[in-house]
């Protein structure tokens, strides 16, 4: 009888036409997450204008969606560890399809932040587990990469609000970017028939036929014998308490401070995404150039999320984190103090790629960090925590907004965050990372 690491056998494959569905899934998804999420900072200043609201309340109304995706992270995220991915992406995508088009629907700020908060719930909760999907399955020396490729999915989905926002709220009103929101539900039979459940999952079932399934997928190379039984690693057991197991095997301070790393660049990435259209048209820029720079911020943030997913697959990925939180700090505070138009798209060019581009890095960083068993456990979690520097950003910008200081102020204030991130990320414990262990000893089990 042959045994075989389905986990090590993952890491050890050859990227192949699997991998690339995998792959697709993740994307697409994201991509709608990031319109649902963007969709709101787009139409911001349109929304004020039609319910007669003042950017404080404007603020609470972009925030009651991050309060929501901060406890579906947390709880639909760690969810999916036990009930199944497939299934916990189809609840997501439901919620924040549905729930999305429906805010659509209102004409007061208590019903749009209710259905805002019902939204979030599956924004939140859907990128943990997409995270955990392409990290479990992806080859190990391609990992890094294809999960942040992943995430920059979510940019191209702000890019697509941007680019569709002008002409459809000058034609059809604010209301009907929502309403563009609810047509991904069409997509949830496609994703139960055809995303393949967790190894970790399986394992626990102890499910050796669909094992073994997946295994030939993953790795047609490899010569499996019909005897072959698949097993999980020895974090595959610790299912009991997975959220005590972040806390466990030397890992509790290093939880904490991945943590305070998703709090302050969920920050700068709330803060932007809820206020640079309003805070570039309070500079005397239209509607239509304000949404441009949305764009070459998202933009930026592909190229960010991309560009240090490679730099992470060569170097150390804690350093590449470290030195993207700097930039971000540094790339704000010129913004800042940046005059001309030109020059201006090329700061928000580098602050999307250090900022957003950063905090994707940061999901495929704590998806390296925690073993497969709890991977979306851990994600989830640190999304979850996080959220708390998303919900405050777009009210403390709107507050500092209703104050009527210099521009110059409310993006150093952005900036201090990025400090608080470098840091926090130094103090991370590298030793006590997944990779670092299957580095160290992971080969396949026979």
């Amino acid at each position: 009888m042959q045994q075989v690491d389905v986990h090590a056998l993952a890491g050890q494959s050859r990227f192949n036409g699997f991998h690339g569905l995998v792959l697709f899934w993740c994307v697409l998804i994201l991509i709608i997450d990031g319109y649902d999420l963007a969709v709101v900072g787009a139409a911001l200043p349109s929304i004020m204008k039609d319910m007669g609201i003042d950017a404080t309340s404007a603020g609470v109304m972009a925030g009651s969606a991050l309060f929501g995706t901060m406890l579906g992270a947390i709880f639909l995220g760690s969810l999916a560890d036990r009930i199944g991915r497939p299934r916990m992406t189809a609840v997501c995508v439901a919620l924040f399809s549905l729930f999305t088009a429906g805010a659509g629907l209102t004409n007061d700020p208590i019903s749009f932040s209710v259905m805002r908060f019902i939204a979030g719930l599956g924004i939140g909760g859907v990128l943990p587990i997409m995270t955990a999907q392409m990290g479990e399955f992806a080859p190990a020396k391609l990992r890094t990469r294809l999960v942040t490729m992943v995430f920059a999915g979510y940019s191209v989905g702000g890019i697509l609000v941007a680019l569709t926002a002008k002409q459809l709220i000058e034609s059809h009103g604010w209301q009907s970017v929502f309403y563009v929101a609810g047509l991904p539900v069409l997509l949830i039979p496609f994703i139960l028939k055809t995303m393949p459940e967790s190894l970790s999952n399986l394992v626990k079932r102890g499910d050796q036929q669909e094992l073994a399934r997946l295994a030939r997928k993953i790795a047609p190379e490899r010569n499996l014998r019909a005897d072959t039984v698949f097993v999980g690693s020895p974090a595959d057991k610790v299912r009991s308490a997975p959220v005590r197991s972040l806390f466990e095997e030397g890992r509790g301070f290093s939880t904490v401070m991945i943590w305070m790393a998703f709090m302050t660049g969920l920050f700068m990435v709330y803060a932007l995404n809820s206020w640079l259209t309003k805070l570039m048209a309070m500079a005397g820029y239209s509607l239509g150039s304000a949404l441009n720079f949305v764009i070459v911020f998202n933009v930026g943030a592909i190229v960010g999320a991309i560009g240090g997913g490679l730099l992470s697959d060569k170097f150390n990925i804690k350093h590449v984190l470290v030195s993207f939180y700097v930039v971000g700090a540094i790339s704000l505070t010129a913004l800042a103090f940046t005059k001309s138009t030109e020059l201006l798209f090329l700061m928000v060019f580098i602050v999307g790629a250090s900022t957003l581009g950063t905090q994707l890095l940061a999901y495929a960083y704590a998806g390296d960090f925690y073993p497969p068993a709890n991977r979306a456990t851990g994600v989830g979690f640190a999304s979850g925590v996080g959220r708390i520097g998303a919900i405050v950003a777009p009210v403390l910008i709107g507050w500092l907004v209703s104050l009527d200081l210099p521009m110059e102020q409310n993006f150093m204030a952005i900036a201090v965050a990025g400090v608080i991130g470098a840091v926090a990320v130094m103090l991370v414990n590298q030793s006590r990372a997944d990779s670092t262990r299957v580095k160290q000893g992971g080969a396949l089990a026979n």
